[in-house]
């Protein structure tokens, strides 16, 4: 008893390690760091006399070297003091398992044409099938499509329930998802009529939601047979209809078994209310209806959030979550344990970088050393008090075991009845809902800033990477939808930033200046844009021109531009390669990442401008999860898809064109003996030039070469075309 008490209960439930190399990377840095220094002291004291040509461009130089040196600056916060987490569940178990908490599990849902309620539905399965007491979960789906549709698929969902809950317990399956789990060779080494069985049922299941999609409706005899259905009349619409709330399963009723006689988690469906005239305030505001409506039916003290489309792939997650929680030493400082977002149909190669490989691996570790990561909306564990806007206190220790076991006489439809008004459109007026209660309202990025905030308020938050993956979603198979998703991320972060809860002026004295740093990083990424588009045109211009803006190749100034190009791109490559990723597929993360400097951020950055001039509103789109199964079978050969008449589109590919007829211009000079200046003088921009026409190569083969659905539009060739030539005459003869 003694070697117990004094053992196993003082070992800690979860460890931090940090990461190796930090002395060799901090040396490194400095040097690469010096090399940034020398190049600013060549600009500076190197410019041309006036009236001399390359004077313009120089001092744009100037200015685009000076922005990434200081970026550069601070992205080092994200790898300085990398830091690690790894738990100890068994440990929990012996401790805690007859005191563990309530969970209440969040699912966020809002259009049933671009999120299908099968995709939705099998990721409220995985989460219901947790390795956690039933009798203490409680999975909520928020559908502010306010579709029946979706409420029909959570009902044949919830039947299901029965007999995927007890299968997935009994044969220990992984992952919980059913599609996934089919779908998966894990799925063959089950030898058991039990196997075949469910399967037929998921399968009959998935027909009748898939055929009721197809035909706009549901059978007669299920809207007959559920009151559920009698919320939605003919004056019902996605955006004006009344507070639906339905109780499927009600965890507190002894009936609410599955097939084995266990216990299931309650299961409810909310669409909030709406009105047109009421501002819904999207993602955020169906949270935090989903944050009081919970409080009222289960008061779980930790919450989950989880997007419809990021299925539990780790039915140990929530315990994995609760080592942070519950940590007799540390616990009382942890507001949320955010795991990363990874998808489930990368290719190998990454083409469109989606996996954000070194967002995950490396630079969220990062940011842990400095007080934990960022809130990402999606695979978060959350305090219920933090979230609703409590400070943190070192005389605050959270009572962990559960509370809310009383029984009670209030039936499932009084309950209903009683907490509908917590979702109406009126019920926050007045209220510090949405500002200092619950997640931030006016920003795109509701998460980040609602994360920042509790920060802010003294909490720590931890970021959680385990061997398996914690949640898996799916990433977006065209090049339009991850521009897109970029734009509104990055305008989100800058808005942040220009905003009172800025990490420069909100955080400081709040957090530490590292994890200052860190915010920064994200918050800065469309004003990147500025500097990247000019360094993407004008050395390549001038090339044409014949006019040098680096130093020549036998000057000492060339070596600390030859340094740090080699230095950071060495280093880059070997941190993409570590932490998992291929060659080819870093070939790719360079790509996107000039793609989406030159279109998605800059479009975040004229739109958060206008927006803060008053001339355009803050919107919230919701990604596309649909594929067309042609665009499916490009990504899957790892083809760029370019079939859309998209704005962004024009831009990358008239930046392509320029540098190409730059390129071919300077080369054909070089060639017949015309020439453009030295090789010595204009090697720097040469490479440059050459280096963009290389990595524009899937744009150029969609602009002239591709016969198959996804090439580019005829219309944005012609555009682009045009524009770039008219670009490089300009250059060359009228300036």
């Amino acid at each position: 008893m003694g070697n117990n008490e004094h053992g196993i209960g003082n070992l800690r439930l979860f460890e931090t390690r940090r990461g190796k190399g930090r002395i060799i990377y901090r040396l490194f840095a400095a040097s690469v760091f010096v090399g940034i220094l020398l190049i600013w002291v060549y600009r500076a004291s190197h410019i041309p006399r006036y009236g001399e040509e390359g004077r313009l461009g120089w001092f744009g130089l100037l200015g685009a070297e000076l922005w990434f040196g200081l970026y550069w600056v601070l992205t080092q916060s994200l790898r300085w003091n990398r830091t690690y987490r790894f738990t100890f569940k068994d440990r929990l178990s012996q401790r805690y398992e007859n005191d563990l908490p309530r969970i209440d599990i969040f699912v966020c849902t809002a259009d049933p044409d671009i999120e299908p309620p099968m995709m939705v539905i099998n990721t409220v399965l995985s989460v219901m099938a947790y390795d956690y007491p039933p009798e203490k979960m409680a999975v909520y789906l928020s559908d502010d499509g306010g579709s029946y549709l979706t409420f029909y698929a959570l009902l044949e969902a919830s039947i299901f329930s029965q007999h995927w809950v007890p299968f997935c317990k009994k044969f220990n399956v992984e992952p919980r998802s059913p599609a996934a789990y089919f779908s998966s060779d894990s799925c063959n080494t089950i030898k058991d009529k039990e196997l075949a069985t469910v399967k037929k049922l998921y399968e009959e299941m998935e027909n009748r939601i898939t055929t009721a999609v197809k035909l706009g409706g549901i059978p007669g005899d299920v809207d007959l047979n559920h009151k559920g259905f009698s919320q939605w009349n003919s004056s019902s619409s996605r955006r004006d209809h009344d507070t639906i709330l339905q109780i499927l399963i009600d965890g507190r009723d002894p009936n609410a078994k599955d097939i084995e006689g266990c216990a299931l988690p309650t299961l409810v469906y909310l669409a909030r209310e709406k009105r047109p005239q009421y501002p819904h305030n999207f993602k955020a505001g169906a949270m935090n209806a989903l944050i009081r409506v919970s409080s009222e039916i289960s008061n779980g003290q930790v919450i989950l959030n989880v997007d419809c489309d990021m299925y539990s792939n780790n039915s140990c997650s929530v315990r994995d979550a609760l080592c942070f929680f519950m940590d007799e030493e540390k616990g009382h400082e942890i507001a949320y344990v955010q795991f990363p977002q990874n998808y489930e149909n990368i290719t190998k190669n990454d083409v469109y970088s989606s996996s954000l490989r070194l967002i995950s691996e490396v630079e969220f570790h990062g940011l842990d050393g400095y007080g934990g990561p960022l809130y990402i909306g999606t695979g978060c564990f959350h305090r219920r008090d933090t979230l609703c806007g409590m400070e943190f206190s070192k005389e605050n220790r959270t009572r962990w075991r559960s509370e809310n076991d009383k029984p009670t006489k209030e039936s499932a439809d009084e309950l209903e009845t009683r907490v509908k008004d917590l979702a109406s459109c009126a019920y926050e007026r007045n209220t510090q809902w949405g500002k200092e209660m619950g997640l931030r309202y006016g920003c795109p990025v509701e998460d980040v800033i609602t994360g920042l905030s509790i920060q802010c308020l003294g909490w720590k938050s931890v970021y959680y990477n385990p061997t398996r993956n914690g949640f898996l979603g799916v990433a977006s198979t065209s090049l339009d939808i991850t521009l897109l998703q970029h734009k509104r991320w990055s305008e989100g972060d800058l808005l942040i930033l220009l905003s009172r809860y800025s990490p420069a002026w909100y955080g400081l004295g709040k957090i530490s200046p590292g994890l200052q740093m860190g915010y920064c990083t994200y918050c800065l990424w469309a004003p990147n844009s500025l500097a990247t588009v000019f360094y993407s045109m004008v050395p390549s211009l001038y090339l044409l021109r014949g006019i040098s803006l680096f130093p020549q190749v036998s000057s000492p100034w060339f070596l600390p531009f030859a340094y740090v190009l080699i230095a950071k791109y060495a280093y880059s490559l070997a941190e993409f390669l570590w932490s998992g990723g291929t060659i080819l597929g870093w070939w790719n993360d360079q790509r996107i990442w000039l793609f989406k400097r030159t279109t998605s951020y800059l479009f975040a950055f004229v739109d958060a401008m206008l927006g803060l001039l008053g001339y355009s509103e803050t919107s919230f789109i919701v990604t596309n999860k649909v594929t067309d199964p042609d665009v499916s079978q490009r990504y899957e050969q790892e083809m760029m898809e370019f079939r859309t008449s998209f704005p962004m589109f024009t831009i990358l590919a008239t930046l392509a064109m320029l540098n190409l007829i730059s390129l071919v211009w300077v080369t054909k000079r070089v060639v017949t003996g015309s020439g453009v200046g030295g090789f010595d003088s204009m090697a720097l921009q040469y490479i440059l030039c050459g280096v963009l026409v290389l990595i524009n190569l899937p744009l150029y083969s969609a602009l002239f070469f591709r016969n198959d659905k996804g090439k580019m539009p005829s219309s944005i060739t012609a555009k682009s075309v045009f524009l770039a030539v008219s670009i490089c005459t300009c250059s060359m003869y009228l300036y």
